[in-house]
């Protein structure tokens, strides 16, 4: 079993990877295989903390800190893998899909963290206004959170995806072995199942409702969220 998981995934070539670009693939691997999807669970599924008592708790900060963790990691890595493979040798012409696939994933990621920065003020009760209202992009909902919110729920699915596409033709490129291909299929799966048990027991709650609960006298709860299967509560429930 062991001699058959070392194998090459194509058995007529070998498995050669130059030093650099061997240190690109694991740590490309690592940030968008590995963090980026609990990354995307947590700020999915997590606007309500465990044990959170909501609507008299609200607010509550985990889900943001744990996706800015997975995410900002998964950054950093993103950065040295990219140093990496611009210092190592160039590639046969053979790699032009895992290419193609790699720079739109690092475009992507550059307009998921640029929309994030430029996502706007918060206000509401818990982030008042400097004239002490509660007026805020994301309270008021303004245009410029309304467009955030699209570009990175949508774009950061997208990007997802792409980078999945990205590891895959890198895995065939390099012609990785077995045990591989099958560590990193078992996590996707894993996170796959996660993410539709949690879909099915309606934790893909709304983030607007999770700061300020769902009374109509919050100027967001009167549009309808930003994303899909999105849960939320009509005033008086």
């Amino acid at each position: 079993m062991l001699d058959w998981l070392m194998v090459p995934i194509d058995v007529a070539r070998p498995h050669e990877i130059g030093g650099l670009v061997a240190w690109h693939a694991r740590l490309m691997t690592l940030a968008w295989g590995i963090l980026v999807p609990p990354g995307i669970l947590s700020a999915r599924f997590l606007k309500l903390w465990p044990g959170q008592r909501w609507p008299e708790q609200l607010d509550h900060p985990g889900w943001w800190h744990l996706h800015r963790v997975f995410q900002y990691s998964a950054g950093v890595l993103t950065l040295a893998g990219l140093w990496l493979i611009l210092r190592a040798a160039p590639q046969s012409g053979t790699a032009i899909a895992h290419h193609l696939f790699g720079w739109t994933v690092l475009a992507l990621a550059a307009v998921q963290f640029l929309s994030a920065w430029l996502r706007g003020s918060k206000g509401g009760p818990t982030a008042p206004a400097a004239d002490g209202s509660w007026h805020g992009d994301h309270y008021d909902m303004t245009f410029r959170r309304l467009v955030f919110e699209h570009v990175h729920k949508f774009g950061g699915y997208l990007v997802g995806l792409i980078a999945v596409a990205a590891i895959i033709s890198g895995l065939w490129q390099a012609n990785a072995p077995r045990w591989m291909w099958l560590l990193i299929g078992l996590w996707w799966g894993l996170c796959l199942i996660v993410f539709a048990i949690l879909q099915r027991r309606g934790m893909a709650f709304d983030t607007y409702q999770a700061h300020w609960g769902a009374d109509d006298v919050h100027p967001g709860n009167r549009i309808k969220p930003v994303g899909f299967g999105i849960r939320r509560h009509e005033a008086g429930e």
